[in-house]
């Protein structure tokens, strides 16, 4: 069953709201990311790559620029620079020659956790923004609807990845009294 008709102007509407919404969020969390990672020697790009390497454990290059939502000469390029840090390891597996896969090395997990535990949720905006909401409700936002467009927009698989690394975060990692802990 295909979704009923719009008009232009609802269309409009909607893709100018979203876009506006969206770029405003988008522009806080930049800047408080950027801010997070910035004592480390990092930048979102390499911050986000450690992290989807992490979960995924032997991801290619590929499925870095996927979900990391970046083109694959930036996770690449980006990748290298981690490389040459001894953050990551490049590779090629006996079944399949034509991907590059990227393994993060001890130095670059030790960095992850770093940063976790340095992470302040106080200087995040849009984190202290959603808190009235925590109040109400008892809960953070859910997301529900976002979810379901770029689900349409990314893929299946794009949102399971993020709920599998929501889910292996949540199991691996205690909070002590705010301190971040690695269980594994």
């Amino acid at each position: 069953m295909s979704p009923a008709p719009t008009s232009l102007k609802q269309s409009i509407l909607f893709s100018h709201k979203l876009a506006q919404i969206t770029k405003a969020l988008w522009k806080s969390v930049e800047k408080d990311w950027q801010e997070w990672v910035k004592p480390f020697d990092l930048n979102i790009n390499e911050h986000q790559i450690i992290w989807i390497a992490f979960h995924l454990d032997g991801a290619s290059i590929s499925d870095i620029a996927k979900f990391g939502v970046m083109h694959v000469s930036t996770a690449f390029n980006f990748s290298k620079k981690l490389e040459r840090r001894g953050l990551l390891t490049f590779s090629k597996k006996t079944d399949d020659k034509r991907n590059t896969y990227i393994e993060l090395t001890s130095e670059g997990k030790k960095l992850l956790l770093e940063t976790l535990e340095a992470y302040n949720p106080d200087t995040y905006e849009v984190y202290r923004g959603s808190l009235p909401l925590k109040e109400l409700y008892g809960k953070y936002p859910e997301f529900t609807e976002l979810i379901t467009i770029v689900r349409h927009v990314y893929g299946e698989d794009f949102v399971d990845i993020l709920d599998k690394s929501l889910e292996v975060f949540d199991k691996e990692f205690v909070d002590h009294d705010g301190t971040l802990t690695f269980t594994k």
